[in-house]
């Protein structure tokens, strides 16, 4: 017996076949594929306020000496910042494949490192030689001792700037000081930046993936190596002796070349939602995009932070609701950060602004008040971070050293000259203008 076809000439069977029994559920609006537009997505807003999120986060072990309000109510299992950098993960990992999948390794990497070292780079030079200085005044009426300090601006400088944070968290000892004066909890000049490595971390991962064709042609792998990741977190949360808390071992400590030393437990469980956000762009002519299923996402993110599990049905709850929200939110809200992007100068300058108000003494004025200063110093920065660093650099991001370019110019002329001795052999012609390209169904 013949199967019926569609109107498109498609089996039947196959028509409805993304999103399985979820297409006959009321609120499936499409795959990701036929939804999601690289100008029509809510990317920018979503990076916002995760970004505005570990600023808030931050200013309670700050200026508080305690952890937000999230970790008691989780059941110790995460804080509102550790949530805004997993909804990072995510993000990146469904943006960064995308780029990976269409690069070669060397323009690959170029894009990454702009985009990530010249904002940090320019916020550590901030924080050593403008307000780590300013705040060493403030302590002790001049700048003396401050520049030949043993753990000095140099020596942060040199630890930090590949994000290892070989050197320590204080410069000159300013943040011991503000401890000491009891107005300051946390011992770090910026301690936002310790997920950067792991993010690095996943850029290499995706990088070589891409240049050994795992993106182009075994996808299959990606979705396999977050299996793997989610049952190692799965086994760890079975032996746990309560539902809710931390599974695995924070302090078991792995040394990779450059990025020096890392935490099993993040490596583990940030590369796993990475590979998430990767997966969700390999497939997403797959992915359904559907309110039922977001509803469930909501719902199951809920019971994981009440009941425990975050990290095995949470976190992938997490992703789905996230990129959902990408696709669903209204369109006013897609154009939140498609001309400036300041949620990355938001992340890296926070906690430094939020370090120099606690020893000013702003704390005492209260959470609200602390909290809009902090917002407003940082934006500030971040602003400042984007026009005269971030966005300018990434306009180098089509640029080609002049050795490439000439092996380039070589093979082209090379290419151009056996064209000319055989006509046959020369490519076919590129469609003029107004002239639709010719392409196979």
């Amino acid at each position: 017996m013949s199967r019926r076809l569609s109107s498109s000439g498609t089996p039947r069977s196959r028509v409805n076949r993304p999103g399985g029994w979820l297409s006959a559920l009321p609120g499936r609006r499409g795959t990701l594929a036929e939804l999601y537009s690289g100008r029509a997505n809510s990317f920018g807003l979503l990076r916002l306020l995760l970004a505005s999120s570990v600023v808030v986060s931050h200013m309670y072990p700050i200026a508080w000496g305690h952890l937000d309000p999230l970790w008691i109510k989780s059941g110790q299992q995460t804080d509102l910042g550790k949530m805004a950098v997993v909804g990072f993960f995510v993000l990146s990992g469904f943006m960064i494949s995308a780029s990976g999948a269409r690069s070669t390794i060397g323009r690959y990497s170029w894009h990454r490192a702009l985009r990530i070292l010249p904002g940090l780079w320019g916020s550590l030079l901030v924080s050593a030689l403008v307000i780590i200085p300013l705040l060493w005044h403030w302590q002790h009426g001049t700048f003396d001792g401050y520049w030949n300090h043993p753990q000095g601006p140099v020596n942060y400088l040199e630890g930090t700037w590949n994000t290892a944070i070989s050197t320590g968290w204080d410069i000159s000892g300013v943040i011991e000081g503000g401890i000491k004066r009891g107005t300051n909890y946390d011992a770090g000049v910026n301690g936002a930046l310790w997920s950067l490595k792991y993010e690095i971390l996943c850029y290499i991962v995706i990088g070589l993936m891409a240049a050994g064709g795992v993106l182009q042609r075994a996808r299959k792998f990606v979705p396999l190596l977050a299996l793997g990741l989610w049952v190692l977190i799965l086994r760890d949360w079975v032996n746990m002796p309560t539902l809710r808390g931390i599974p695995g071992e924070m302090n078991s400590v792995v040394y990779v070349p450059f990025l020096g030393a890392m935490s099993m437990h993040f490596i583990i469980h940030l590369v796993f939602i990475f590979m998430i956000g990767a997966t969700f762009q390999l497939y997403r002519e797959r992915l359904v995009i559907h309110d039922g299923l977001a509803l469930i996402s909501a719902v199951t993110l809920g019971l994981s932070l009440w009941v425990g599990g975050l990290f095995v049905f949470g976190y992938p709850a997490f992703a789905y609701l996230l990129l959902w929200l990408a696709i669903r939110l209204p369109r006013p809200f897609q154009k939140v950060g498609r001309k400036r992007d300041y949620s990355y100068g938001i992340y890296i300058y926070g906690f430094t602004v939020e370090q120099a108000l606690a020893m000013l003494g702003y704390a005492k004025h209260g959470k609200p008040v602390y909290l809009a200063l902090a917002m407003a110093g940082t934006v500030v920065l971040a602003a400042l971070s984007w026009h005269l660093l971030e966005s300018p650099l990434m306009k180098a991001k089509n640029w080609t050293p002049w050795p490439v370019r000439k092996l380039k110019e070589r093979g082209a002329a090379r290419v151009a000259a056996a064209a000319e001795a055989d006509p046959l052999t020369a490519p076919a012609a590129a469609p003029s203008a107004g002239e639709a390209p010719k392409v196979s169904a």
